[in-house]
């Protein structure tokens, strides 16, 4: 069961596919238009990638959320502690005003109740709309988390927009009419 007035959307991706270009073109967008999105986007796909690192939305700040394991390390592992501390700057923008808060991925320590997941019940307490990417092989993860209580997206921007324009018109009539995906 999903919720199409719901405030919570998974945008669901397969290997293929670039959620996070998705999300920053979104993000861009709406900031472009004058709205305030907030929250964290990856650079890169995986962790071989060189440099893998996330950019904070409201700010552009780059950070690095993998540890350095050494050169020869055959692996990386998530700097939890720089996760934590995104998380704490995402949390300030929040209270400081969003018009969307935009959060990477829902990835292992999502899916444990740890991450970043404090910040998707803070936003939508606040009645802020939450975009999420989620990859397919952990949707049924999804929406154990989130109760049933979201909407599906296919990875593209367009669908983005359109939702967020739904729902916010349900929720609120007014200026967040502008909103228009391509």
């Amino acid at each position: 069961m999903f919720d199409a007035q719901c405030d919570l959307a998974a945008l669901v991706y397969e290997h293929d596919q670039d959620p996070d270009r998705v999300l920053r073109e979104f993000a861009a967008d709406l900031n472009q238009r004058g709205f305030r999105a907030v929250g964290i986007v990856q650079l890169g796909r995986h962790c071989l990638d060189a440099g893998l690192s996330a950019t904070l939305i409201h700010t552009g700040e780059e950070l690095q959320l993998f540890q350095d394991l050494g050169s020869c390390s055959a692996g990386c592992r998530l700097d939890v502690g720089q996760l934590l501390d995104a998380g704490q700057q995402i949390a300030l923008a929040i209270e400081g005003g969003a018009d969307v808060l935009i959060v990477n991925r829902f990835g292992r320590q999502e899916r444990e109740g740890k991450g970043l997941t404090y910040l998707i019940e803070r936003a939508l307490n606040a009645d802020i709309p939450v975009v999420i990417a989620v990859p397919s092989h952990r949707f049924a993860d999804w929406i154990k988390f989130a109760d049933g209580m979201s909407v599906k997206l296919h990875c593209a921007r367009c669908l983005v927009a359109r939702c967020l324009v739904a729902q916010r018109r349900l929720h609120r009539a007014g200026s967040h009419d502008r909103l228009r995906g391509p």
